[in-house]
C-alpha cells in the first residue's frame, strides 16, 4: 500500500512538473512573440509655411513739452488731430484709429538732473494706435511719415513699444492641411527606417501634435509669418 502511494506520488511530481515547464515554454513563447510585435520606430514630421499677416497694429507715438499744463494738454490735442486727419487722408477709416490717455511727467517732483533744472516743467507722450487688416495699405502711410514731421510734430518712434506689430489670425484655416502634411512626413521617415532595417511598417502605436508657433519669417520682414508644427507618431514595425 506504502509502495502504490509512493508510485502515486511520484506520478504526481512528475505531472506537476512537465506542466509547469510546458507552461513556462508557453509564456516564454508567448513574451517573444509580444516582444517582437512591441517593435516600434518613433518619427517627427514638420510642416512649415509661411503666410502674410492679415493684421497690422501700428502705435505712432509723439511727445510734447510746456511749463503750462493747460498749454500741454492743448499741444497733445492739436498733435492728436493732426496724426488723425493725416491717416484718414492717407485712406484708413476712423474705426482703424484709436487714441491712448496721455503720459505727462512733472519734472518738478523729480530730482534734478546734475542739478540743473530742465527747460520746460512737464512733458507728455501720446500714443495714437492703427489696427487694421489692410496691412499692405498701412505699409504704403508708413512710408509717409515723415510729413507729420512737416507739421511740428515730434515723433518717437525708436522704443520697442512704438514699432509695428504683425499678427496672423488665421490659423485655424491653415491648421488641418498642416496637420495632414506634417502626419504624412512622418510617415514617409517612418517607411525609409522599415525599409532600411527590413521591417514593414504596421499600425500607428500613438500619436502626438506640437503646438503651433507663429513668428516673423526675419527682422527685415516681420510682416511675413513663419508658421510650423510638429507631428510625433510612433508606428509598430513587423519583420
Amino acid at each position: 500500500m506504502s509502495g502504490k502511494n509512493g508510485m502515486n506520488s511520484l506520478i504526481l511530481s512528475l505531472g506537476i512538473l512537465l506542466g509547469l515547464a510546458l507552461l513556462g515554454h508557453q509564456l516564454a513563447d508567448a513574451a517573444i512573440r509580444f516582444k517582437e510585435y512591441e517593435r516600434t520606430v518613433n518619427v517627427k514630421g514638420l510642416s512649415e509655411r509661411e503666410y502674410p499677416a492679415n493684421v497690422v497694429i501700428w502705435p505712432i507715438q509723439f511727445a510734447v513739452a510746456s511749463n503750462n499744463l493747460e498749454e500741454l494738454y492743448g499741444s497733445i490735442d492739436q498733435g492728436t488731430d493732426k496724426i488723425r486727419q493725416f491717416l484718414l487722408a492717407q485712406g484708413l477709416s476712423a474705426d482703424e484709429i484709436s487714441t491712448s490717455m496721455p503720459a505727462i511727467t512733472d519734472k518738478s517732483a523729480r530730482d534734478f538732473d546734475n542739478g540743473v533744472r530742465a527747460q520746460f516743467r512737464y512733458t507728455a507722450q501720446q500714443t495714437v494706435t492703427v489696427y487694421s487688416p489692410r496691412v499692405d495699405e498701412v505699409r504704403g502711410v508708413m512710408g509717409s511719415l515723415s510729413q507729420l514731421g512737416k507739421q511740428g510734430i515730434v515723433l518717437t518712434g525708436n522704443s520697442y513699444q512704438s514699432q509695428p506689430q504683425y499678427l496672423f489670425t488665421r490659423l485655424n484655416e491653415v491648421k488641418p492641411d498642416m496637420i495632414e502634411e506634417a502626419t504624412r512626413k512622418a510617415r514617409e521617415v517612418a517607411e525609409k527606417f522599415a525599409e532600411d532595417s527590413e521591417s514593414r511598417l504596421g499600425k500607428i502605436k500613438r500619436a502626438s501634435q506640437g503646438q503651433f508657433s507663429i513668428s516673423p519669417r526675419d527682422a527685415n520682414n516681420p510682416h511675413r509669418m513663419k508658421v510650423r508644427v510638429v507631428s510625433t507618431v510612433e508606428y509598430y514595425l513587423a519583420d
